[in-house]
């Protein structure tokens, strides 16, 4: 109890000390579609997404990124959003991508939102995860986060982590470290699986339903572009800017214990428990999780 109560403390005191940060949306992404329906303001620091009957929309980043910690602020969509997924991911190209997924499942007025995470390797997902938050994210903008290194893909909300992939190349596992990705993040209509399983429908007399978008921050990410790296060449060792978190070997004792908590208590599906789901037996990777 003594622990728990800690870590609620410690969940809401990184809340309010998040640092004001921000790139600009005119400057780091292009609006790829939606017909007027994703809109860069303010200067660009804020970018809204929007979906109706007719359509959804979506923007991608200029730059491609090969490893670094990004960090961006979403306001989710409000209200009946049942239907509706919001969808913030990283995916490099070609028939065997790689993809770091956060899809945000929405909900009906006054039900929790889920947070659906996916890793893709060579093509291959199906490593689904998925968490119910602790707080609502649609009545202001909350930090989500992905760590990319050579040795982990780690998902946070808040800078309090909920989600851990570890290389596992040893084991004849595929982990996403050869290709470049770009950012990706789209709104859109998916009510045949998205709220409870495609049983609840998109109520288009509450559209058109927005998200919101601010303080992109990649800082501590290496852009890839002609083959090479801003960060320099990986062990190198004195690289142009390498990020801080880029060689941790683990997350340090206070990072585990919240991981630990946020999946005790927030999550509600781990593929890797799924045994209906896999009836030859549980993909390789589960045998070295937890």
């Amino acid at each position: 109890m003594v622990l728990k109560m800690t870590l609620v403390v410690v969940l809401f005191s990184s809340i309010l000390a998040a640092v004001a940060y921000g790139g600009n949306f005119n400057q780091d992404f292009d609006i790829t579609w939606g017909d007027g329906r994703a809109m860069i303001l303010n200067n660009g620091n804020l970018l809204t997404l929007s979906l109706d009957e007719a359509s959804g929309s979506g923007f991608q980043s200029k730059n491609e990124y090969l490893f670094g910690k990004i960090d961006m602020q979403i306001k989710l969509v409000p209200g009946n959003s049942a239907g509706t997924v919001t969808a913030y991911y990283f995916s490099s190209k070609g028939s065997r991508w790689d993809e770091i997924d956060f899809e945000f499942l929405g909900n009906l007025s006054g039900d929790p939102y889920i947070v659906h995470t996916n890793v893709y390797t060579q093509g291959k997902g199906d490593r689904e995860e998925q968490f119910y938050l602790w707080f609502d994210p649609t009545a202001d903008f909350h930090t989500y986060s992905i760590l990319w290194n050579p040795q982990r893909v780690v998902f946070y909300v808040d800078k309090i982590p909920i989600r851990e992939f570890k290389n596992m190349e040893s084991n004849g596992i595929h982990f996403p470290k050869d290709q470049s990705m770009k950012i990706h993040s789209s709104l859109w209509n998916a009510d045949d699986w998205a709220t409870r399983g495609g049983l609840v429908k998109t109520d288009w007399t509450k559209a058109p339903f927005t998200a919101s978008y601010r303080n992109f921050n990649a800082s501590e990410a290496c852009i890839w572009a002609s083959g090479n790296s801003s960060c320099g060449p990986l062990g190198s060792s004195s690289p142009k800017s390498r990020p801080k978190n880029w060689l941790n070997e683990n997350l340090d004792s206070t990072d585990q214990k919240r991981l630990k908590w946020v999946q005790k208590n927030y999550r509600i599906y781990n593929y890797c428990s799924d045994k209906k789901r896999f009836p030859q037996g549980l993909p390789q990777e589960c045998a070295n999780t937890t």
